[in-house]
């Protein structure tokens, strides 16, 4: 099974105890992902076909293929849910007559009915239904269809509202309401196709409608590649011989999607924007980023499996910062699954890091970790989700000699959903600026400030964490200053004493209505929403 099925499996055998616990606790909150699949493992396990000849190839990447044109094939995966985007990358190789189309599919029944938004050979785009197995078209457009060329298509089915998007833009919309819920899937009718990059959430995709709740982030389009922006926080500052965090502004931009080409391209010295094209299986553990590199993701489907990034020179016992060390490397917009290691890992000194709208889950050690005296750092608009282990600041009790007076790092807008620990768990680093993240069911703790680090909490939402801030959590106690938090559900007080040097004296800030937070982090974290 892949990794992504493997996850959408365990999904839907743990999601009546996810609503039990929302029933109880969080009766607003529900993630966004509903199914994805890369099928970079290699296997199909998730899906079930009918008609045609399926299998999993290389295409560029892995990808789901339907090789024959002589079947009217289908492919169906999870399980009945009632809001849906579906999304994926879709490669015609050949059709066998007219009005033939290869499509992806909602609210499916079973294989005769269903909705779909198909690209025919005539050159649409035709957003249908399907009952009894006949074809009813319910809107169509002109639309570009190539054979051999990937083609990102997306179908909404939001209530009785039903939307098609082709690469990222929106050409056909109706009104239906005979399907209220199903399942999702893929589909070839007397075609050959490939399939890739499956996503499902529960949520408008790109393009979709405009959220009512204010948030600073844009959405970003499918088969974009959004290379600008600059941070808030510590990355921002003046210091240590840089003004700010560019990343790989000024150089090349160029695009990878495999393993080979990633690796190559981290390892180039000079400036380099690298956008990231679906799911990457690297081999693990971890993989060197060189200095004034910029790594984002094209879409809301690209990212890394099995391996991690490191961003820093090799473990020493030097105790001031190499003139060598790492700097300037912006990572956004990207998935991590599966790492061996850590996800992220900085370290020795590197400064001036943007860590910003990745979706983060799954893993085995630390998804965000900073350590061994960097600095600079923002860590901003991430989702993180199903992890224990989650981000480390300050790696060792012992370790001051290369921490006290760095790791200065900023946390805002965070979602740190149900990961249980170290949200984050802080060593020596002052000041750590934790302000307006939301934290949902951390069952252990949610900041932890230990070890003579000073952190400022502010303006955060902590629903259902028991601990939501402490500096007595483990081992040398630290300083913590918590304000102007909302502490909704169960979640008790603030364990908090001593002072902190204000992050306003090394940057400004605006912070938002701390009530609004929960609404804001919701929509703005995570992949696909940067622009």
């Amino acid at each position: 099974m892949s990794k992504h099925g493997r996850l959408a499996s365990l999904a839907a055998v743990a999601s009546a105890f996810v609503v039990a616990v929302a029933v109880l606790l969080v009766p607003s909150a529900s993630a966004a992902t509903l199914f994805g699949d890369d099928f970079e493992d290699g296997d199909s396990t998730g899906w079930s076909s009918s008609g045609g000849s399926w299998s999993v190839v290389a295409d560029g990447s892995r990808a789901w293929r339907q090789s024959g044109t002589s079947s009217d094939a289908r492919a169906l995966a999870g399980t009945a849910w009632a809001g849906q985007s579906v999304q994926a990358r879709v490669k015609p190789t050949g059709f066998n007559g007219s009005n033939r189309h290869v499509a992806v599919t909602a609210r499916v029944q079973n294989t005769g009915n269903y909705y779909y938004l198909a690209l025919t050979n005539a050159g649409t785009a035709v957003l249908g239904k399907r009952v009894g197995g006949g074809h009813t078209a319910l809107a169509a457009a002109p639309v570009t269809v190539t054979v051999g060329t990937w083609h990102t298509v997306r179908l909404e089915a939001f209530g009785s509202t039903l939307r098609g998007f082709v690469n990222g833009a929106q050409v056909v919309t109706a009104t239906d309401a005979t399907f209220g819920s199903g399942r999702v899937g893929v589909a070839a009718y007397y075609a050959s196709a490939s399939f890739d990059d499956v996503l499902v959430t529960d949520v408008a995709g790109p393009g979709g409608p405009t959220s009512t709740t204010t948030t600073t982030t844009t959405t970003q389009q499918p088969g974009s590649c959004a290379t600008s922006g600059r941070p808030e926080g510590f990355a921002s500052v003046t210091a240590w011989g840089r003004s700010g965090t560019t990343g790989g502004a000024g150089g090349p931009t160029i695009e990878v999607d495999t393993a080979a080409e990633f690796l190559a391209a981290i390892a180039q010295a000079g400036p380099l924007n690298i956008c990231v094209r679906g799911m990457i299986a690297l081999p693990g553990p971890m993989h060197d980023v060189t200095s004034d590199k910029t790594i984002v993701g094209i879409g809301s489907t690209s990212g890394f499996t099995g391996g991690g990034l490191n961003i820093g020179l090799p473990v020493s016992d030097v105790t001031t910062p190499p003139a060598d060390a790492v700097h300037n490397v912006i990572v956004r917009n990207l998935v991590f699954r599966g790492w061996a290691d850590d996800a992220i890992n900085v370290q020795m000194f590197s400064h001036h890091v943007w860590i910003d709208h990745n979706d983060l889950s799954a893993g085995y050690d630390g998804a965000i970790d900073i350590k061994r005296g960097s600095s600079y750092v923002t860590v901003s608009w991430n989702h993180t989700h199903n992890h224990t282990k989650n981000m480390l600041l300050g790696h060792d009790d012992g370790n001051g000699a290369q921490d006290v007076g760095r790791l200065k790092v900023t946390y805002h807008h965070n979602w740190f959903d149900r990961t249980p620990q170290r949200n984050p768990r802080v060593r020596f680093g002052e000041p750590v600026h934790v302000f307006n993240n939301y934290y949902l069911y951390n069952t252990d703790v949610g900041v932890a400030c230990q070890a003579d680090s000073g952190c400022v909490v502010e303006g955060n939402y902590f629903e259902d964490v028991e601990e939501p801030v402490s500096n007595s959590y483990a081992g040398p106690g630290g300083r913590c200053v918590a304000r102007n938090n909302v502490l909704a559900g169960g979640s008790g007080p603030p364990d908090c004493s001593g002072s902190v040097q204000e992050p306003r004296d090394y940057y400004t800030y605006t912070l938002d209505d701390p009530t609004t937070v929960k609404a804001t982090v919701m929509a703005g974290a995570g992949v696909g929403k940067i622009g």
